[in-house]
């Protein structure tokens, strides 16, 4: 190849390299007469709360790691003479508990790696405290009681990817349409006037606050106001969805961040007593467990107990800080998973006073309620580590 065809060919590489920065830099383009109501990028972005008649979601980034979403569900006390309305004021709740029920038909067959196929359970427990707490007191027909049940405290839990995505989502803030500052009249037909739903976004520590109000007919767009400023926009209509069901679209409920594939040796322990099998699997297959002192021996009667133990999913997720009730749960059995001769995770199952099943992994924030009938899951886990 001749000189001259070597530098003609580094210039062209070069303008490429050049235009595909300017094209990565680009901001994507935007909808037709689209708006911006909060011009920020996403890395200033903090926070994000929304409140609506019964109960706040917040989402923060961890101070620790960025990338890690924390998501705060609480609920409010139940308001005096609150109840007639209360019809209206819980269709964000009802829509939260339905998509819950649907992610859990959706899931897949190795749910540790699917978090959007673990978005609840479908076995009868009862969901998460704090929605528990939020449904009650947005109940139909009940009324406001004349002494109230004390609200639960918010419960923290870990945020997923679709969590993530939502702070580049809300930042910039974009809108439809910018309807201009309305007359009280006119707020009040769309129903900002008296709204209790709102939206903050702190950005690089300073909130900004909007009022919220959905359209009469339940459908379409929600409109946003700006308190700095009374700018009343007309967002998109799914810009909301994912925080009004925050309890099932942006909590991360798998149990680990490795699939089978993850991990060469498996110790199961109960007690003081313990055995180690090789293992060897792919996704989405079971894993191959093999004693190591005879690893060309497969152990079918271990594969199938992990395989259960693998497959299960998490009824209800407790909160950072939070334990099962009465004293603190001693482990009936243990799980540590290795590879290389380092650990990458574990998992331990513990029966709580209640009679309820609890496990905690490397990678919950804290214990997360299992299904019943495990009991026979920790005989089996006795089986195998007995002396032999």
């Amino acid at each position: 190849m001749k000189a001259r065809d070597v530098v003609v060919q580094g210039v062209l590489a070069a303008v490429a390299l050049v235009a595909a920065f300017f094209v990565w830099q680009r901001e994507p383009a935007r909808a037709p007469g689209e708006v911006t109501v909060e011009d920020a990028q996403p890395s200033a972005l903090d926070r994000i709360r929304y409140d609506d008649e019964t109960r706040f979601v917040e989402l923060f980034r961890d101070p620790q790691d960025r990338d890690t979403i924390w998501v705060r569900l609480g609920g409010k006390p139940a308001k005096p003479g609150a109840g007639a309305q209360s019809t209206t004021d819980a269709g964000p709740l009802a829509r939260a508990a339905s998509d819950a029920g649907s992610a859990t038909l959706d899931a897949g067959a190795n749910p540790h790696t699917n978090a959007g196929s673990l978005a609840a359970a479908s076995d009868g427990g009862s969901p998460p405290r704090a929605d528990a707490g939020m449904l009650a007191s947005a109940s139909a027909d009940a009324g406001t009681p004349s002494n109230p049940a004390p609200v639960p405290p918010p419960r923290e839990l870990r945020g997923n990817d679709v969590a993530l995505k939502l702070f580049a989502r809300l930042a910039p803030l974009r809108a439809q349409r910018d309807l201009g500052v309305l007359d009280d009249a006119k707020l009040e037909e769309i129903g900002l006037a008296k709204t209790e739903r709102g939206l903050t976004l702190t950005l690089d520590g300073a909130p900004r606050t909007f009022r919220l109000a959905a359209p009469a007919s339940g459908w379409g767009a929600p409109y946003l106001q700006r308190t700095s400023d009374g700018h009343v926009f007309l967002l998109g209509p799914a810009l909301l969805t994912d925080l009004e069901a925050a309890a099932s679209r942006l909590v991360d409920r798998r149990l680990h961040t490795f699939d089978v594939d993850g991990f060469d040796r498996v110790v199961i322990s109960t007690g003081t007593a313990s055995r180690a099998f090789v293992a060897s699997g792919k996704p989405p297959g079971a894993v191959q467990l093999s004693p190591v002192d005879a690893p060309g021996t497969p152990d079918d009667f271990a594969r199938n107990w992990h395989d259960r133990l693998w497959r299960l999913t998490p009824v209800e997720l407790l909160g950072r800080g939070e334990a099962p009730p009465g004293p603190a749960p001693t482990p009936a059995f243990r799980v540590e998973y290795q590879r290389a001769g380092k650990t990458v995770g574990e998992l331990s199952m513990a029966k709580a006073s209640d009679n309820s099943w609890y496990a905690r992994t490397e990678f919950t924030p804290g214990w997360v309620r299992m299904g019943g009938g495990l009991e026979l899951l920790a005989e089996d886990a006795a089986k195998l580590t007995a002396p032999r």
